[in-house]
């Protein structure tokens, strides 16, 4: 990633670097320690976040800047709003994964045909917000790092890798 360069460098830059940072905290385990949650009052795991992400891709780069409201989520609904986090007995790593991927791609085609000032129609709080590209790539950064940090913490208690 450009330091310095031109602000939209920057920006896929880091949404990229925090796109591979989840899959990285991921690398190397099985089902078996992707899915449990080592953190008995959370619903997070990693399997979770990665379906989480998925979601929230959708949301930002096809529901909000492609003013798509009528698309539905990938896992969570009104009535089970958890649905990306649990249950995951059931849930597929590749197809998960595979999801998530593509929701990554799909962001990366529908932003390039956007410019940073170009304005989508989200929904924050419950309520309708306009919002830039600019604002949705910071967003969705900050969204990855919180969300990798909690990854980081996941990882280390499933098997005591300690990543930089």
């Amino acid at each position: 990633m450009p330091r310095p360069g031109p602000e939209r460098a920057m920006l896929e830059g880091w949404l990229e670097y925090h796109r591979a940072t989840l899959l990285l905290k991921c690398d190397g385990l099985d089902d078996e320690q992707r899915k449990p949650r080592p953190v008995p009052t959370s619903l997070m795991s990693l399997h979770g976040l990665v379906r989480h992400m998925a979601d929230i891709e959708r949301n930002w780069f096809q529901r909000a800047l492609d003013r798509r409201p009528g698309m539905p989520a990938i896992y969570w609904t009104d009535e089970a709003a958890d649905a990306d986090w649990a249950p995951l007995d059931a849930a597929d790593w590749a197809a998960d994964l595979a999801i998530w991927q593509a929701e990554c791609e799909a962001a990366r085609r529908r932003s390039a045909a956007h410019g940073l000032d170009d304005t989508g129609a989200g929904i924050r709080g419950g309520q309708p917000v306009e919002c830039s590209l600019r604002w949705i790539y910071q967003h969705m950064i900050e969204e990855y790092a919180r969300h990798n940090g909690h990854a980081d913490l996941i990882r280390e208690l499933i098997d005591g890798t300690v990543s930089s």
